[in-house]
């Protein structure tokens, strides 16, 4: 026996003894995603080659982050999600963002926007401009964005089944302002494959929503080639009550069936996988968090580099936005939503992020005020400038737990995604229920630890106080949905309705046969086509996606 393994038997006996006298908190300590966790981690832990399994930064397999020197050049981008009211409210919240010292946009649509419905629609009433902002046509657009650099602020955009309509609004302004859109950069989610297992907002069935992202890949690597075309979403998985490690295996599993797509219609892998992003959550179990985004650095490039033969190391590299989480933020004494925000913006930080929304403290109740708002950049502005944990490059790596618990998250995500290439692939998986059946069970198996008081929520299941004070909430102006129908209205009758025809029926065709429609797109955008009616274009052409039943 070596004296290691002789040392770490003694100091097992003494700790076994001081146990029985103190007793641990409690008989097995695990992750949120039940890895379990050990009392203690030593060399014997973390098994591999250090360049196999770590390598240097900005070098494969990118486990230690996607940038030689990371945050030593130039810090995450600062990019606060915001949207809310009319396209004139949300401009002057971006513009008082950007003064704060945000440094890129975030966009959240209004549910209808969302779905591809106008505000003027009867499936809007009574949910114009209540979780983002509503967007129906260019002229929306224009307003949103007037008066910002669209060569000098990137901007990201939370949208999904109608993604191309709003970038062809965003490439029409932006030529509008004089900026070709060779020099526009941001980001559209662009992920309906997690629409289907989570979030809900899809408009068309599977084969046409991914006809729809492989045309925006191919249109974007030769029109927009400072864009990311599709932000694979892990976020909202995670926000559905999924595990870390089904966050990681699942957002995979889902880039694994764009990538795979795209190279079945003919695409060059290393013309359009530079391009992909990723967007992940941030939640409380603060090692674990850490943990999870080198697994998913290492993983995706050994998928790229393996799998799909990619050949350009930026084809490898994972680069991800990061938000902290919504649904662990609590209504009961909303303050300590602060703590646990910063907490979850150190974690994303530590871990490598690219860019990063830190959530407000008033979420759980309303859309956040502009103080709120405030405190939440603050809180990233004080991780960059004031905690030094941006000094060194991926400063936790070698740390026995950090390293061991990295490698089972990518042994368990790899488990997973395995299970879901036997089914054959995402999209089979997502039919048969599979991805859902998993994250109703972790999201079940949460609340009732929750319930319970296995899982401590403070202010919640305990540490609760009695007569709390009501914050003060943003309102929203109840006259909007009445002022967006009758902008639309004043713009049907002003625009050259005979060229809007023209452009939707040339959409139409398209739809019809097998070319890229996104070219079709922009013109009827610029032709001021809004967007319900675009999106009701390619309704009548590919149906509406209907949940199978399982």
């Amino acid at each position: 026996m070596s004296d290691f393994e002789t040392r770490h038997q003694s100091w097992q006996a003494k700790a076994d003894k001081a146990a029985s006298r103190f007793p641990e908190r409690r008989e097995e300590f695990t992750t949120s995603s039940e890895i379990p966790v050990k009392r203690l981690y030593t060399p014997a832990d973390v098994q591999g080659d250090y360049i196999e399994k770590l390598g240097f930064p900005g070098e494969y397999p990118f486990t230690r982050g996607v940038q030689p020197t990371m945050y030593r050049s130039r810090f995450w981008t600062m990019r606060q999600y915001s949207g809310f009211g009319s396209a004139n409210e949300t401009n002057e919240r971006f513009k008082y963002l950007l003064g704060a010292g945000q440094t890129g946009l975030s966009t959240a649509f209004d549910l209808p926007t969302q779905i591809g419905y106008d505000s003027d629609d009867p499936m809007a009433k009574g949910e114009v401009g209540k979780v983002g902002v509503a967007i129906s046509s260019l002229a929306d657009m224009e307003v949103l964005l007037n008066g910002i650099a669209l060569d000098k602020v990137s901007t990201s955009m939370t949208i999904n089944a109608p993604a191309s309509v709003l970038l062809a609004m965003y490439i029409a302004v932006a030529e509008k302002q004089g900026v070709s859109s060779d020099k526009v950069s941001g980001t559209i989610q662009n992920d309906i494959l997690k629409e289907y297992v989570a979030r809900g907002t899809y408009i068309y069935p599977p084969a046409a929503s991914m006809r729809l992202i492989t045309d925006i890949f191919e249109y974007c690597s030769e029109h927009v080639p400072n864009w990311n075309t599709i932000s694979i979403s892990g976020y909202h998985i995670r926000e559905a009550g999924s595990t870390a490690v089904q966050e990681v295996a699942f957002t995979l599993s889902n880039a694994i069936a764009y990538v795979q797509a795209a190279v079945d219609k003919g695409l060059d892998v290393d013309k359009f996988a530079p391009r992909l992003s990723f967007f992940f959550n941030a939640h409380n179990n603060f090692l674990e968090e850490i943990c999870k985004f080198r697994a998913a650095r290492r993983m995706w490039s050994k998928i790229m580099k393996d799998r799909f033969g990619a050949k350009d190391p930026k084809s490898w590299q994972l680069r991800f936005h990061t938000q902290t989480g919504g649904s662990t933020l609590t209504a009961q004494q909303p303050d300590n939503n602060i703590v646990r925000v910063t907490m979850q913006a150190l974690a994303a930080v530590l871990g490598g992020t690219q860019s990063l929304h830190t959530n407000s403290k008033d979420e759980a109740l309303a859309l956040p005020t502009e103080e709120s708002a405030r405190i939440a950049l603050r809180t990233q502005q004080i991780i960059a400038y004031e905690s030094g944990v941006a000094d060194s490059v991926d400063p936790l790596a070698g740390s026995f737990y950090i390293e061991s618990l990295t490698d089972e998250i990518e042994r368990q995500a790899m488990d997973y995604i395995e299970k879901i290439d036997e089914m054959g692939g995402a999209v089979k998986a997502i039919e048969q229920g599979y991805m859902q059946r998993e994250i109703q069970n972790a999201s079940y198996q949460t609340q009732m630890a929750i319930e319970s008081g296995d899982e401590v929520v403070v202010g919640v299941n305990k540490f609760r106080i009695e007569n709390e004070p009501k914050p003060e909430l943003m309102k929203l102006n109840p006259e909007l949905e009445r002022v967006q129908s009758e902008r639309l209205a004043e713009l049907r009758k002003t625009r050259d309705n005979a060229l809007v025809n023209q452009r939707l029926a040339d959409l139409r065709a398209a739809a019809e046969g097998t070319e890229n429609l996104m070219p079709h797109i922009v013109a009827a955008v610029k032709a001021y086509a809004t967007l319900g009616e675009i999106c009701n274009v390619m309704r009548d052409v590919f149906g509406e996606y209907q949940p199978a039943q399982w």
